[in-house]
């Protein structure tokens, strides 16, 4: 009975992982963006690879670990981010995503690095400009209530925009953890 009960229980986490192939979560992008370049690259497994993002504007890095599990370090401090000197990072199994504020100081340091369980970790980033930034940025500096000065606003998350944080990382983590199990059956 036991068994049988095992068996089922990897059956339904199967078919739900074979679910989540089939529709992965963040691969919509916005009419609203535009495609800036393609980078596709390899990393060794504990190693840096480094970019520099000139582009001014909101831009969103879209990256992809094709192979293995490459992950995202973003800093307007320092050319050659890692994980103990950054300002943003994505640090997912499979798809990570990162929003470059138009307000972060050019040129903004991109350090990918290959995750040590991986000898080599092969990954494919799309750069995109958000179109919308400017008029949203315009909006916010403009836009100030009789206590605050001009150029400062007050932003809080809405509850669907926590809503929707709180599922992605839930998602993040299921799939994660899916992807665990298939690999310990497999």
């Amino acid at each position: 009975m036991v068994l049988f009960l095992g068996g089922l229980l990897v059956l339904v986490v199967l078919s739900q992982a074979l679910g989540f192939q089939q529709h992965p979560e963040d691969t919509s992008v916005a009419e609203e963006w535009v495609l800036l370049h393609v980078v596709q690259g390899h990393i060794g497994a504990g190693n840096y690879s480094y970019l520099r993002l000139n582009h001014e504007g909101r831009i969103i890095l879209h990256m992809q670990s094709l192979k293995g599990d490459a992950d995202l370090y973003i800093s307007d401090k320092t050319l050659r981010p890692n994980f103990d000197t950054y300002k943003l990072q994505s640090t997912t199994c499979g798809q990570d995503v990162v929003v470059v504020p138009g307000d972060f100081v050019r040129p903004v340091g991109i350090g990918i690095y290959g995750h040590p369980s991986y000898m080599e970790s092969e990954f494919e980033m799309k750069v995109f400009y958000d179109q919308t930034a400017l008029t949203t940025d315009e909006i916010e500096k403009n836009s100030y209530s009789s206590d605050e000065t001009p150029g400062q606003s007050q932003h809080t998350q809405g509850p669907e925009e926590v809503m929707d944080e709180e599922e992605s990382i839930l998602w993040t983590i299921l799939i994660g953890i899916l992807k665990i199990i298939l690999e310990i059956l497999f």
